[in-house]
Order: structure tokens, then C-alpha cells, then sequence
């Protein structure tokens, strides 16, 4: 499956770039799209046109392509079809607000790989003790515990991998060995370093660890814990934000199963609600984290992420949010729901 960059060509590349392109492909249509944002279209007849006009094959693709695309708001997605047979066209681009393409839609029922790549290090946490999953993590550390064919931190470290990233940061303590044994003996396409926590520091305080090794972005996970997320967009609307750190949170619909009573002043009932449903986002335990709170890191001190998290709130910096589906979360922290895991990956 063709990711939607692969279709992206700069206005500065040669018409036989674009030839080639067109092939190794085997679309018949370019996107002019610096930084994402669509500018034109190029199609296999723009080129055959521009080469019948004289045109050089070293010359610019800016001088064959079409600058007045046809392009839909992604909002109107319901609409592509007709817009494709209207126009007669191959490709409709799906755009945000700001011109960028978050899809397209094919004449022809191609279907593309839409997600952004990410490309940033990955931290982790994988040295808890897993009481709540015992007498399982007695055996074995909770990042080993198998869903399906593989253990729940390879399941991790795959999602984020299909996102270009490739080195990976495993914060260990419980049964460490275990762990670097079976990422030492397993064949990979990416790299794993080790970072030994030798006292239980927490989610937050083990970070400290990685000091004068992270100087770019990265993404902080648990590991019991997975998302179907794009990642890529996840770290652009980071940027874009201009936050210190993101948290990726799950909408979750709760519906109480009692008669809830509100009490007013006197022991009064104020209100009463039959089974009331709630909707909230919840914290999935999946970030993208500036540098920065690494080198700001106290030394040897225990805290959650959380709490880090509240000191830079208070301090006015952004905290940003990127909230997902709740069926699009997994989480394996409690024992029902590591069945529930497993099931869900068995359908998938």
C-alpha cells in the first residue's frame, strides 16, 4: 500500500523525475505539495501535453502541472464520487482548513496509506512490577506477557515502528534480564537500548535517566497499553501547538448502572438521575515530550508523569491534547482487560 507522501513531488523536480515517479507508482497523478499543503496536480496527460508544447524533460514540473486543482474539504468526503465523475477526473485531494491533504479519493477505489510518518525515538516505561496482572508478571516481567503471538511491548513497539520509528528506549527494572534477553536474541529492523532503573523512580521520575541522550522530541508510552493512532499526525499537531508536551487521551462513555441522588442542604434531595451516562477523556499513557523536560528533571526523584505534567501546567507552559476513540485504546493493566486485548487482536 502506497503511503500518500510517496505521490507528493516538489515543484522544483524535473519532468522526468516526475516520469519516473509516475511509474514506480503506478498512479497516474502527482501532487504538488510542499510541506503537505497543496499547491497543483500532475497528471500523465499534463505531461504528455507539456512535452507535444516542446517542453524539455529537464525542465520544472511547475511548468506542466496544474495550479488550479480540483480539491474537496475533507469534511465533504461524502461528496468525492460525484465530484469524480463530474469532473472526470482520477483523484480528488481531501484537504484541512489550511490546505494540507489528509487523504485521497480514487476514481478507480485505490485506497492509500494516509498516515504520516513520525521518525521519533521512543521511550518505553517497562520496569513496573505488574502487580495488578499477577500471578502472571510472577513468572514473567508485564511487558512479556503474551497477547496473541507476541508479548504486549513487541505489539508497542510494531505500531510505532509502521510509523518510521526506530530506536527505541526501554526503561527496565523487574526481571530486566528477561527482557534484554528477549530483545537480544530476536530478530529486528530497529534498535533497542537499555536504560536500568536500579530504584522504582516512576513514570515520570525514570525520564531522568535519559539525560545527554534524547535532544529532539520523542514519544513516552507505557507498556501495557496500546493505541491505533496515527503518530505521525499525532507529533504535527504537537508542533504545531507549540506544546511542551501532548497527551494522546481516549473519549470514554460510561453509563453509571444505579440511581444516582444529588443532595442538597438539610440531607435534602436535591436531584435524583436514573443511570446516568457520562463522557469524558482519559489519559491513555501515550505522549509526545519536548527535550526539555528531560534536562529539567530533578535527579533520583520519584514522581509520575502526571506530575510533571501539573508543575509545567502551573508554570504556564502548553500542555496539548490529542484526544482518540475510545475503541481505538487497548489497555492490558488489569487482568479482564488483557482478555479483552488479546480478543480484539484475534479480529484484527
Amino acid at each position: 500500500m502506497l503511503h500518500i507522501e510517496e505521490l507528493y513531488i516538489q515543484p522544483d523536480a524535473t519532468v522526468l523525475e516526475a516520469m519516473k515517479k509516475l511509474d514506480e507508482t503506478g498512479q497516474r497523478i502527482l501532487f504538488v505539495a510542499p510541506e503537505g499543503r497543496l499547491e497543483a496536480v500532475l497528471t500523465d496527460g499534463d505531461v504528455r501535453k507539456y512535452i507535444l508544447r516542446g517542453g524539455e524533460l529537464e525542465g520544472p514540473v511547475s511548468g506542466a502541472a496544474n495550479y488550479r486543482p480540483v480539491s474537496l474539504p475533507v469534511a465533504e468526503r461524502g461528496s468525492a464520487k460525484a465530484v469524480l465523475e463530474e469532473k472526470g477526473i482520477d483523484a480528488l485531494p481531501l484537504l484541512d482548513k489550511k490546505g494540507h491533504i489528509l487523504d485521497i479519493v480514487f476514481a478507480s477505489g485505490f485506497d492509500i496509506d494516509n498516515r504520516k510518518p513520525a521518525g521519533l525515538p521512543v521511550v518505553i516505561m517497562a520496569g513496573g512490577l505488574g502487580t495488578r496482572l499477577y500471578p502472571y508478571t510472577k513468572i514473567l516481567p508485564k511487558p512479556l506477557i503474551p497477547v496473541g503471538e507476541l508479548p504486549i511491548i513487541e505489539h508497542i513497539i510494531h505500531r510505532f515502528r509502521d510509523f518510521g520509528c526506530r530506536k527505541f528506549y526501554l526503561v527496565v527494572n523487574y526481571k530486566k534480564n528477561m527482557i534484554k534477553s528477549y530483545f537480544n536474541d530476536l530478530e529486528k529492523d530497529y534498535e533497542v537500548e537499555y536504560i536500568d532503573e536500579e530504584e522504582p523512580l516512576g513514570t515520570g521520575g525514570g525520564l531522568c535517566l535519559l539525560k545527554g541522550k534524547l535532544d529532539e522530541p520523542f514519544f513516552l508510552s507505557n507498556c501495557d497499553i496500546l493505541i491505533d493512532a496515527d503518530f505521525g499526525d499525532i507529533y504535527r499537531r504537537h508542533k504545531e501547538s507549540e506544546s511542551i508536551i501532548t497527551m494522546v487521551c481516549a473519549f470514554k462513555h460510561f453509563t453509571v448502572p444505579y440511581g444516582v441522588v444529588d443532595l442538597g442542604e438539610n440531607g435534602e434531595i436535591r436531584a435524583m438521575r436514573e443511570k446516568p451516562e457520562m463522557n469524558f477523556l482519559t489519559n491513555t499513557g501515550v505522549y509526545v515530550v519536548e527535550p526539555r523536560v528531560i534536562r529539567e528533571l530533578e535527579d533520583g526523584k520519584k514522581q509520575g508523569f502526571t506530575d510533571i505534567i501539573e508543575r509545567y501546567r502551573a508554570a504556564g507552559d502548553r500542555v496539548g491534547v490529542y484526544p482518540i476513540r475510545e475503541q481505538s485504546w487497548m489497555d492490558m493493566g488489569q487482568m479482564e482487560e488483557l482478555d479483552s486485548m488479546r480478543r480484539k487482536l484475534e479480529n484484527q
